[in-house]
């Protein structure tokens, strides 16, 4: 058994080339996973750059010097910022907080619509009696009250995160500016750490930094596409929480097939206690599956080309695992992160195999 090992070992790692690829990303997955919580305001400014770097590099196209591209995205981004403090978060949470007011008039009228299923469908009460509804209920209601009243009672959980949040909101800026304006500056100290020897991680760095980058952008644009879209229909049809539950469709792509799921729940439960069941509440849902299907057959594969030939299975998979590891950093990059892992895989096999083959004498 130490033999096979031992075999396996100096078949798999006796290329320098693949040590170091291995050491990198260990040392990568070690650092994020141990101070991730830490690395936060960090890991955001990256995300962020990776995003702007493409309007910077767009505008460089139309012959406009790098700086003055630069600082022309940055306060574009700046402004969005101040957007979404002063504008779109107010208006959410005025949104969150009068959902949860009327939250409990909804679950009584919910109770009430369940309590008349026995009489309508006698068939019913032989399986859920009427205590069993009841007690389902009030479980509901007590916890959906319990979070409602946090939130409206705790909008922050104390004067020290209100401080982390306005301490991220002067760092991230800053370290965002400084990763566009440095950008090559800081690529070049981090690849003089790196062995000579490096043609691997080059390699496979070249290959999945590309793909990541475009994924980036491309899941924003989709998430903008798709909230935009959301909240245009919910706005004509006269919906309630137009801008909240329209802003959870956006947000609930970043999370594939699962996300589209779990989001149509509000939709309906806002839609069917506006409406009841009439024709607006079919209309409403109607327009929200021709949203859905829009974003699942044209947009994705419109923006997601290079991705799109990953099973349902892989991207399911590597959903749950990235996701179980890194929370909602981790369901964000969970594709490109199994991409990562498919271009390390093949990379890996090919210079092995290449190896294996210089290795075997000459046949005469």
């Amino acid at each position: 058994m130490i033999e096979y090992i031992k075999d396996w070992y100096y078949r798999n790692f006796s290329n320098p080339q693949v040590v170091i690829l291995a050491l990198c990303l260990v040392i990568g997955f070690a650092s994020i996973l141990l101070f991730g919580d830490i690395l936060t305001p960090l890991l955001a400014s990256i995300v962020i750059a990776y995003i702007l770097d493409g309007g910077v590099t767009l505008l460089q196209q139309g012959r406009i010097p790098r700086f003055l591209a630069l600082i022309l995205v940055f306060l574009a981004f700046i402004a969005l910022l101040l957007l979404i403090l002063f504008a779109l978060i107010p208006k959410l949470s005025q949104q969150l907080t009068e959902f949860f007011r009327e939250l409990p008039g909804m679950v009584a009228h919910g109770q009430n619509l369940l309590m008349q299923l026995p009489d309508k469908y006698p068939s019913l009460a032989q399986i859920i009696t009427e205590d069993q509804i009841s007690e389902l209920i009030r479980s509901i209601q007590s916890q959906l009250i319990s979070v409602g009243h946090k939130f409206i009672s705790q909008p922050l959980e104390s004067v020290l995160g209100l401080f982390t949040i306005m301490i991220y909101l002067i760092i991230v800026p800053l370290l965002v500016f400084f990763f566009l304006k440095d950008k090559r500056k800081i690529l070049e100290w981090l690849v003089s750490f790196l062995p000579p020897e490096r043609e691997l991680t080059g390699a496979v760095w070249v290959e999945v930094n590309k793909k990541i980058a475009s994924y980036i952008r491309g899941k924003v644009i989709e998430i903008l596409v798709v909230w935009f879209a959301t909240y245009l229909t919910f706005v004509f049809f006269g919906l309630k929480f137009a801008m909240l539950l329209s802003f959870l469709v956006g947000i609930s792509v970043i999370v594939p097939y699962v996300g589209a799921a779990l989001v149509t729940i509000p939709v309906a439960f806002v839609a069917y206690f506006q409406w009841g069941p009439s024709s607006q509440f079919i209309y409403i849902l109607a327009a929200y599956a021709a949203i859905q299907i829009l974003d699942g057959n044209v947009l994705v594969p419109l923006l997601f080309s290079e991705f799109v030939n990953l099973h349902p299975v892989a991207i399911i998979a590597a959903v749950l695992v990235f996701g179980g590891i890194w929370g909602v950093w981790g369901v964000f990059f969970a594709i490109p992160l199994a991409t990562l892992v498919h271009a390390v895989i093949r990379a890996w096999t090919a210079i092995n195999k290449e190896s294996r083959d210089t290795s075997q004498p000459l046949s005469e």
